[in-house]
């Protein structure tokens, strides 16, 4: 068992404001005298807050001597020890006694390095195929490992925070490669049959994790590897069982990284996984391909919720690579695509511009991403750079070497592919060197296309300005306002803001394509100019002027037309004492500013938007609407069509007051499709661990007309859809709850202030008819997780949440 003092179980706290991470002062490259011993560093949380990193000077020195590398030359990045050879060093790269001996001379207590030379090693890429072939777990044991341990345990160290990454793409590949997949390989098959991927793990973190001041990350592959529920849940299942072989406990295991080594973007600022393009959703985009995640952060921060619930401790932090996915340069989109379609939305607003999210060999157009960050997001110990740049991620050619490394047509940029990357191109660049080596015409492309992007170190600072916005026009006025819109400028990094001038005067400005000017005299003729601005305070000329007048008020006559009534208004959802209410836009001559809703002819509200939720009704109780438009001139339309609603009945079937909670959030954008949508988490608000065998959750619904007969599906769920059940129960009599979704859990526990995690859920009429969902029970409309109040959790048959209809 390892010596190493347990972790604490409590919730970290996750500092959620930057913390950069502190360099090293001047580099120092003389390897000093190795003092006899130092004092012992206090175990920490997060080994990156407050950490002074050390810096590689044999990569430093490479980068410096490259145009602009200077700017990033001093930055912070893990040592790879990728064979035995790199233990002891070799008179081009200093081994790992001496980079550490050099990261004490720089005053760093911070020294981050990979673990990677497995039996059989990445059994899926060629380009990084190992020494040790697929039975030699005792050299792997004895040569590798051990000596490692021996040198990180040396006294001399104790003063450092040494983390390590242990072992990239290997548990991945036995998920996902190693049999019944179009990627799967006979070499994956090997190492799952005989467990050295998963005994090698172990014994790397028992080993290193008994010495007291070592930090281990396992390497969990990235979001277009994990992130389908069929890969994730199985994945998390398997780091547990590595972490808990070979003498390997949780407590060995300090977080996990992901994106190592590759280039998914850390967020995709333009599409979000829940949108939708006429009715179709994101995740049927062919680039998507029914993933969860678009992007590492949310992905990194759903796998550790996972793994928490898979049994490893609550304090477990993640890591993100982000050396490589910064995706700038005048390529990078700033909104998102038309909606002609999905895949034109997708597409067209995607940051990641590779042609495939499979593809990872010396990626065509990527850029360095953000800078090594502590504490940067919620359940993230820090951004950092696992692969520093610059060096290949393998050979576009055969090339002949005794590091044990193969060519990989992955990484030839003639390729078409395999089914690992859906049969595309691999938009790998040309005239690469051998995994490891120095690839200088992919760092420099690195560098000019980084983002955020990078300023100084002499040849690389950017004093190419955007180009000048281009289509500036009036999208809409008023008599104190005026709307504008252009065409987005492109820049050699990558478009920060726009400057709006109003008659060469500043007025404002914006990250987006468009302003509204406020504060304007009516019946008054305006000109207006348009600058783009990039991140090096570059800007671009000025757009061409474009003059509006301001629409006159009310008072002067000029504008008498009324808006066109508001049409199509519906009901999308009600309860007992509310009724929400939506309609199709009005339009206007200049402009809609708003509308006014009456019940029965009374004024109850107004609205900005096309919708309104009415409360304080009586349950049972029909009432009428109608809804009217205005503009800035004080013009009303005509009142729509009226509508009747009735608001559903009391509750009546008693209320829970146990320690769970159930939260809601729909994720269906129609309520009388042939579908009902629903995400439900449950969350423990007791003091003891919940079986959650015994816990059924209820929503309650009305099939309407149709077969009466009903599928059920789980698309997705944080602890897994195996061990969801699902069933439906009709019979009831109560308004809107004829009928019941049950959903239960085969096994596991809910442990005290946690939750399981969001659980996506679906259920059809056998013959596919459509639902209308406005008058549902348990339907709500809100689309983020909200404590639901009428859905019930039952625990061992007794309410403990909810009220019952």
């Amino acid at each position: 068992m390892s010596t190493r003092g347990t972790i604490k179980n409590g919730l970290r706290r996750r500092l959620a404001a930057v913390s950069a991470l502190a360099l090293g002062a001047a580099l120092a490259v003389a390897v000093p005298a190795t003092p006899a011993s130092a004092a012992a560093t206090a175990r920490v949380d997060n080994p990156y807050v407050g950490a002074t990193a050390y810096v590689n000077p044999d990569w430093s020195a490479k980068a410096a001597a490259e145009p602009g590398g200077a700017a990033i030359a001093n930055t912070p990045a893990f040592v790879w020890m990728d064979r035995i050879a790199a233990i002891s060093g070799s008179s081009e790269a200093r081994g790992l006694r001496a980079h550490l001996d050099t990261a004490l001379a720089q005053g760093a207590n911070l020294f981050q390095v990979v673990i990677y030379d497995l039996p059989g090693r990445d059994c899926a890429a060629l380009a990084s195929n190992g020494e040790l072939g697929p039975t030699e777990l005792g050299r792997y044991e004895s040569e590798y490992i051990d000596p490692i341990a021996a040198i990180l345990a040396d006294p001399a160290y104790a003063s450092l925070r040494i983390v390590t990454i242990i072992e990239p793409d290997s548990l991945p590949n036995i998920v996902t490669n190693a049999g019944g997949t179009a990627g799967s390989t006979d070499a994956c098959a090997t190492m799952k049959a005989n467990g050295n991927y998963e005994k090698g793990v172990g014994y790397a973190l028992h080993t290193l994790g008994a010495i007291p001041n070592v930090y281990n990350y396992i390497d969990a592959a990235h979001h277009g590897w994990l992130g389908w529920d069929s890969n994730m849940s199985p994945a998390a299942a398997e780091f547990k069982k590595a972490a808990t072989s070979e003498g390997a406990t949780v407590n060995d295991v300090t977080g996990f990284i992901v994106n190592t080594a590759n280039y998914s973007a850390l967020k995709e600022p333009n599409i979000k996984i829940t949108d939708s393009v006429n009715g179709t959703t994101v995740r049927q985009s062919k680039w998507v391909d029914w993933n969860y995640y678009v992007d590492e952060l949310s992905f990194a921060q759903a796998l550790r919720t996972l793994l928490v619930s898979q049994g490893f401790n609550s304090n477990i932090g993640m890591l993100i690579d982000t050396a490589r996915n910064g995706w700038g340069g005048s390529a990078r989109p700033t909104a998102a695509g038309p909606t002609t379609s999905v895949d034109a939305y997708v597409d067209g607003g995607r940051v990641d511009r590779r042609i495939h999210a499979g593809n990872w060999c010396n990626q065509s157009g990527a850029g360095i991403g953000e800078r090594p960050t502590a504490a940067p997001e919620t359940g993230i110990d820090a951004y950092v750079w696992a692969k520093p740049p610059g060096e290949s991620d393998g050979n576009s050619a055969p090339v002949a070497n005794d590091e044990g490394k193969g060519f990989d047509r992955m990484c030839d940029p003639t390729y078409t592919g395999n089914g690992r990357n859906g049969n595309s191109l691999t938009g790998a660049l040309p005239n690469s060197p051998l995994a490891g080596h120095w690839f200088s015409a992919q760092f420099q492309e690195l560098v000019r296309n980084a983002y955020p992007p990078i300023t100084g170190g002499g040849t690389g600072t950017d004093t190419t300005a955007p180009t000048a916005p281009a289509g500036l026009t009036s999208t809409a006025k008023t008599s104190t306002s005026v709307s504008l819109s252009w065409t987005a400028s492109t820049d050699n990094t990558a478009v920060t803001g726009y400057d709006i001038f109003r008659a060469g005067v500043k007025v404002g400005s914006s990250t987006t394509t468009s302003y509204t000017d406020t504060g304007l005299t009516a019946s008054t003729a305006y000109s207006y100019t348009v600058k783009a601005k990039d991140a090096a305070g570059n800007v671009s000329a000025a757009s061409s002027a474009l003059s509006v007048t301001t629409s006159a008020t009310s008072g002067g006559g000029t504008d008498t037309t009324a808006p066109t009534a508001p049409a199509g208004l519906t009901s999308t959802a009600k309860t007992s004492t509310s009724v929400s209410l939506s309609w199709t836009a009005s339009t206007d001559n200049t402009a809609v500013t708003g509308y006014d809703i009456f019940r029965a002819g009374v004024k109850v509200g107004s609205s900005t938007t096309t919708s309104y939720t009415d409360t304080g009704l009586t349950a049972s109780t029909a009432y009428s609407y109608t809804v009217k438009a205005k503009d800035a001139a004080g013009n009303v339309s005509a009142a729509s069509s009226a509508l009747s609603v009735t608001t559903s009945a009391t509750s009546g079937g008693g209320t829970g007051t146990g320690t769970l909670k159930v939260q809601y959030k729909n994720t269906d954008s129609s309520a009388t499709d042939n579908q009902i949508r629903l995400s439900l988490q449950l969350v423990n608000t007791g003091s003891t661990a919940v079986n959650l065998s015994t816990v059924k959750l209820r929503y309650w619904f009305t099939p309407d007309a149709g077969a009466s007969t009903f599928g059920t599906a789980c698309d997705y769920a944080v602890v897994g859809c195996g061990t969801v059940t699902l069933g439906v129960t009709g019979g009831g009599s109560a308004t809107g709850a004829s009928h019941y979704l049950e959903v239960g859990f085969g096994s596991g526990t809910l442990a005290a202030g946690a939750s399981t995690g969001e659980v996506q859920l679906r259920i059809n009429k056998s013959d596919w008819s459509n639902f209308n969902e406005a008058d549902d029970y348990s339907r709500g409309t809100n689309t983020s997780f909200a404590d639901a109040a009428k859905i019930g959790a039952y625990v061992g048959g007794t309410l403990s949440w909810g009220t019952a209809p």
